[in-house]
């Protein structure tokens, strides 16, 4: 597993001197848009109030987001407090959008100077997108501490220039190419949402594995003894997979289960083409093994249940797969600029997965790796080769290093000299 540095006292309980001190700590948490940031800032954000994982209850956390992300409902969700700033894209080519850029990214510095002053922040957290780019400029500006959070292994625009005067520089995979110019560099792993935390957490011994195996086959009517293969490309689904899936399921291993998660919608022609299957002559149980939903909101249910996983590569997906310890038959997403490739560059180096791009996935793909799991001693030397570059308490790392670099003021505020 990935190592980082040992954790030194939080500064909120010790000072320089040795000393308690004087105030909780103050942290402004920038980041949005999309559940791949929200997510590990929320998991961040609970660690550094939790006493189990090295926080303080006292911590007074403030989020930076915009108003048209997920985080204006998922912020809020998790009982903390959001503050607003104008959704600012870095043009990557010249266009009418670069020249308002100037007045626009002054608003929203203006915007992120005023949440650092009204929490009082010690340190401002950011994790890439929109809403770091101001609160980076800002925090320079106003002397306080950046730390930076890097999910992706190909690393974005904002955390790039926040990197040139950050305090740390937190990485998800250690071979993401992103160093802090002046301050500490450190692979912390992603911050994984609580319910998985909880998984890893229980499968910790054979005997947690198994009851979760079984309390997540009882919820989605799946047979707790089969080899299990998890099939999903993410709540809008890949087309693609489903595609070559359907095409592959007159082929599937007798004694495979399948968990097949279409995306929303999508699960229509995956049970006409299974229906057609079965009628075609494959294996008489086939209906009974092949389990079909378009959407799951309890992953880790499927998680407990799988033996393997064929997925894209998100940085959360590899991450939580890693974590988990699950072999995983890797289909990048075909477009942006290409992270997805580069995110499970480090499992398949241990040999904990496979990678096929998009455009060359055929059923011999599927067939190869659904055999693969399928063998007791084949899939448990490739899930102890994932787990070998998962990080299971990110969470905790990453707000250690949180506590380490905010700077406390030592000087107490009037309200706190009155007390």
């Amino acid at each position: 597993m990935p190592e980082t540095s040992e954790s030194a006292g939080s500064p909120q309980q010790v000072s320089s001197s040795g000393s308690e001190r004087p105030r909780p700590l103050r942290v402004l948490l920038a980041g949005g848009g999309t559940a791949g940031h929200v997510n590990p800032l929320l998991a961040t954000a609970a660690a550094l109030q939790d006493p189990a994982l090295g926080g303080d209850p006292r911590t007074r956390i403030l989020v930076l987001g915009t108003a048209e992300g997920l985080e204006k409902r998922l912020v809020p969700e998790a009982g903390f407090e959001l503050a607003f700033v104008p959704r600012v894209p870095l043009p990557r080519r010249p266009s009418g959008d670069l020249l308002r850029l100037p007045h626009r990214l002054g608003k929203a510095i203006g915007a992120a100077t005023e949440a650092i002053e009204t929490i009082g922040a010690d340190v401002v957290v950011g994790f890439g997108g929109y809403v770091s780019t101001p609160a980076y400029l800002a925090a320079r500006k106003a002397g306080v501490p950046v730390v930076i959070h890097e999910q992706n292994a190909r690393p974005g625009l904002a955390n790039r220039l926040g990197a040139s005067w950050a305090q740390a520089v937190a990485l998800t995979f250690a071979s993401t190419r992103l160093k802090a110019s002046k301050g500490r560099t450190e692979v912390t792993g992603l911050p994984l949402r609580p319910a998985i935390a909880t998984l890893v957490a229980q499968r910790a011994t054979s005997e947690g594995t198994r009851q979760a195996r079984v309390e997540g086959a009882q919820e989605l009517g799946l047979d707790p003894d089969l080899p299990t293969l998890l099939v999903t490309g993410g709540s809008l689904g890949a087309q693609h997979l489903n595609e070559v899936l359907s095409e592959s399921l007159g082929s599937l291993p007798a004694g495979l289960q399948v968990l097949h998660l279409t995306g929303k919608d999508k699960d229509a022609p995956v049970r006409a083409a299974l229906e057609t299957a079965a009628a075609s002559g494959a294996a008489q149980d086939l209906l009974e093994r092949y389990h079909v939903l378009d959407y799951l909101t309890t992953m880790e249910q499927a998680y407990a249940c799988a033996d393997g996983v064929l997925c894209r590569s998100g940085a959360g997906t590899v991450a939580e797969i890693t974590a988990l310890g699950l072999p995983a038959l890797y289909v990048p997403l075909p477009i942006g600029n290409g992270e997805q490739r580069l995110n499970a560059a480090d499992v398949l180096a241990s040999g904990g997965g496979r990678m096929v791009l998009d455009a060359d996935l055929t059923s011999s793909d599927i067939l190869d790796f659904a055999m693969l799991i399928s063998d007791s001693e084949r899939q448990a030397a490739m899930a102890r080769a994932a787990a070998s570059t998962g990080v299971q308490d990110a969470a905790a790392r990453l707000a250690a290093l949180i506590q380490q670099c905010a700077s406390i003021h030592d000087t107490p505020t009037d309200e706190e000299n009155a007390a």
